[in-house]
Order: C-alpha cells, then structure tokens, then sequence
C-alpha cells in the first residue's frame, strides 16, 4: 500500500475463499484494519497478528444512516492523512451497495489524498447464482431503505427487481407495505439468505409473508418477480410511440394536436360519467382512454421538438413539491384554508416571476371549462381574497334578489341577464354548502334521466306511449321512481 493514502477493500459476499488474492495479500501484509462492520463471516478468518478496528459503535450511538456513514467517511479521511495511511474494508466490492466507499474516494480525491481500490466479490454474482438466473437483459437493483423510505415503489412493475439489504423483520415489514402499493399481496418473491457463504439459503415466499421469515439476516436479499407485461409507464409510452413510427398505425400517425383535441374532451367526460355511475371498473377503463389521449400528446410533441414526456413529469413534480411547502418543507399551515391561502401567495409569485403579476387572479381558469364548472372556479378563487359573504343568510338573501330580479325582467334579453346572475348566486349557495355544482348537476341529469326512462317504460307496459299519458299520469310515475330510488338508496 502507497504510504499517505486511503485503500479500499472489498471483503466478498461472505465465504473467505471468496477474498480475492489481492485483498488477502494486504490482510495478511498489514498491521491495521479499518470496517464498517464486523458483521460479516469472513473476519473470523483474519490473520491473528491483524488488529481490528471497526464503526460498529457508531450505528448505535447515531440517529440515522446518513450521520453514521458521514462519521465514517469523516474518519477514513482523517486517518487517510496519517503517514502510513489507512485500510477500509466494506462487505462485497466497495462500489457495489456500498455508501461510504464512492464517497470516500471523491472526497478523497479532491483533497489530493491517494486512493487505492482493491476489487472484491460483489453479493450479486453468488444471489443470481443461487437464484440460477442471469440479470440480463434488465433487473432493477435497489436498496431497502430507499424502499422503504418511498410510497409506490420507484421500479418499473414489469421489471424484475433486487431489493438489498433486508437486514430485519422491521425492514421487510416496511419493504412488504410498500411492494404492496402494486403487487398483490400473493405475490411470489424469493428470499436469498446469506448468498456466497455456505449458509446459503433460498426461501420462496409469497409477499405478505416476508416479514415472517426467521432466517432474515444482515446477508438477506428480496428477489421480486415482475408482474404481468405492459404494467409500467414506459412499456406504455413505447406502445404509443410505435403506433407513431413507420411502421405503426396510418390513422395514429396523422394525428396532430388538434385533431386530438376533441377526443381529449370525450375521454374525459367518459371519465365523468364512470365517476357519476360510481363504476370502479368503468373508470378504470376510461382513465386508461384518457391516458392514451395525454401520452399520444406528449408523444406528438416529442417529434416535434415541443416537449418530452420526461419535462411533462418533470414540470408536474416541481410544481407540486413548490406549491406543497407545508408537506416537503418547512412551512406550517393552519387547515385546508391557510393551504388554499398559501397557495395563491405561492401562485402570485409564479406569476410575478415569469411577468404575469398584473394578470387577473381568475385568468388562470380555463375558457374551456363547462360553464357551471368555470363560475365555481371562478366564486372559488375570488373567495380566497376575502371577496365572500360573511355566512349563509347573506347567500340566501342574494338568491332570492335574483330570483326577484328575473321575475321583474321585462325582455327575453333581461331574463338572460338575470338568470345568469342568479346561477351565479346557486352556484355560490352550493359552494357554501360544500356541494361541487357542476357534480351535482351532473348527477341530477343522470336522476332526470332515469326517471323519464322510468315513465316511458310504464307507459310501453301499459300498451301506450308517454304522449297518450296525461302530466297528472307522469307525475304520479315520476314520484314512483323517486320512491324506488329512496328504497335503493336505504339498501
């Protein structure tokens, strides 16, 4: 080893027959060892005349993984200054699911401090061993803890992945919560134990039962199988990307934005009304149509130089995590209405940073909008400035002005106005009530729908058509069906 420098040592997987001769050459040759963690098989076969040091204590005495590796790294380099150097040794190869090591040797670096790195055995070869498969073509490797620190896992579904690093019950326990975010909970995973030492075991287990494992060790590994294909994003994004190529679909390939822009719309409302009928599966489908719509977008505005589907994400997170301070950072909140304060300070400052402060606070709501929606968004946002009655009377009161106000309009043209204006005022009355009007409308045409369905129906029953029944008829068959629809509700 060079005098004044630092030498990192990968130990192997386990098994001491697995050291290379390099490592064991400077084990044997040296006074002085340095680990991370004397939790590893082959330390037992250390030379005698080689003394120990580890930072075991450290990982009791610190909060969090983050301060135990930053002490390390903080140490090696100290010690790495001393006139005859210093010897690191981590489990497996020192770049392969190793936090100290790469850091270690960059900070060293820029120190001008000497780095020697001695290769070792990485876990992987003897866990793909003992799995008898090949990685290749693509297997996601992860750490548990960024598993666990994470709601969804952060891997493709369709990809197989290695989860490193399941060290306890605890761990698994909190792997299994999220893998089940989108993995059945029957799910087949393999647990590789101790891969590389002749302990080595292999546990086929279904998801929900990782955690009951009794042979779970500081040399665990998940082995998770993917899920069906075509279950990810990407493998979804490369479908509509082919049906774009030249050798895809004729009718995808002419498809501009604009001409897209009507099933844009029809998706969504789709969408609405599997919302409306309260049909999980039927939404499900139509979020997919919906998808297909913004991924076709996107995939457009890639062949044209507009955007990416990368920047579409990209642009979508940072807002969120911008416009949620009071969740990713610092800032606290009281309730729903000082995040809804919060948020408009946050948008101005959007807006006066890219020199829109003087734009209305209401231009944001799209032209678009169905009408009953957009005076919602627009009663909402107005709200939010203070521009509100104090409590419901005072709405109450304006309905009835308006509702007086139409009744005394003389013109077609007046009563347009005035109705107008009292919707306004419906629509603020809903608000109040915490009802969203435009749902609620939507779902009173689905009543009045089935309803008048109802009668027709009778009235076909009855031999007769609904224009031979008389308005006292189809009232009393109107309140009929509202009576059905209060027993179903009752069930």
């Amino acid at each position: 080893m060079e005098k004044n420098g630092i030498t990192l040592v990968g130990l192997g997987p386990g098994d001491p027959f697995l050291l290379t001769r390099q490592a064991w050459d400077i084990l044997e040759n040296n006074p002085e060892i340095y680990l991370r963690t004397r939790q590893h098989p082959c330390v037992a076969a250390f030379p005698f005349s080689l003394q120990v040091h580890s930072f075991d204590d450290l990982y009791e005495q610190e909060g969090s993984f983050e301060s135990v590796y930053e002490k390390i790294i903080h140490q090696i380099l100290e010690l790495g200054l001393r006139q005859q150097g210093v010897i690191y040794a981590v489990p497996g190869h020192p770049y392969v699911a190793e936090a100290t090591s790469p850091d270690i040797a960059r900070r060293a670096r820029q120190a001008g401090i000497k780095v020697q790195v001695v290769e070792g055995v990485s876990f992987l070869g003897p866990v793909f061993t003992a799995l008898g498969m090949d990685p290749f073509p693509k297997v996601t490797l992860i750490d548990a803890l960024e598993v666990v620190s994470t709601h969804i896992p952060v891997f493709p579904p369709d990809v197989p992945a290695l989860i490193a690093q399941v060290y306890s019950q605890p761990i698994a326990s909190d792997v299994k919560l999220t893998l089940t975010e989108l993995f059945p909970d029957e799910h087949p995973v393999v647990f590789v134990h101790a891969a590389g030492t002749p302990q080595c075991q292999v546990e086929h287990l279904p998801l929900y039962a990782i955690d009951r494992s009794s042979q779970i060790g500081m040399l665990s590994t998940l082995y998770v199988p993917p899920l069906a294909p075509a279950t990810s994003f990407e493998s979804f994004q490369e479908i509509v990307a082919h049906l774009r190529a030249p050798e895809g679909c004729p009718w995808d390939r002419e498809q501009t934005h604009q001409t897209l822009r009507s099933g844009l719309l029809e998706e969504t409302y789709e969408a609405l009304q599997a919302l409306d009928i309260e049909d999980p599966q039927a939404l499900s489908e139509e979020l997919g149509d919906l998808l297909l719509q913004i991924v076709l977008h996107a995939q457009i505005a890639s062949e044209y130089g507009e955007f990416s589907m990368a920047s579409v994400i990209q642009g979508i997170h940072s807002k969120i995590v911008r416009r949620h301070p009071h969740v990713f950072g610092d800032v606290k909140v009281d309730g729903v209405a000082g995040v809804l304060k919060n948020w408009e300070n946050l948008k101005a400052v959007e807006r006066k940073e890219n020199g829109k402060e003087k734009n209305s606070l209401l231009d944001g709501v799209a032209p678009s909008l169905p009408a009953l929606a957009q005076a919602e968004q627009y009663i909402s946002r107005a709200s939010r400035t203070g521009f509100q009655w104090p409590d419901m009377k005072d709405v109450v009161n304006k309905v009835q002005e308006e509702i007086i106000e139409v009744q005394q309009a003389s013109s077609p043209k007046e009563k347009a106005y005035e109705i107008g204006d009292l919707l306004i005022a419906i629509v603020n009355f809903a608000r109040f009530n915490q009802v969203d009007s435009e749902s609620a409308l939507r779902e009173a045409n689905l009543r009045f729908k089935q309803r008048f369905m109802y009668i027709e129906q009778k009235a076909r029953s009855s031999g007769r058509e609904i224009q031979d029944l008389s308005l006292v008829d189809m009232l009393s068959i109107w309140e009929e069906a509202k009576g059905q629809e209060n027993k179903e509700g009752r069930k």
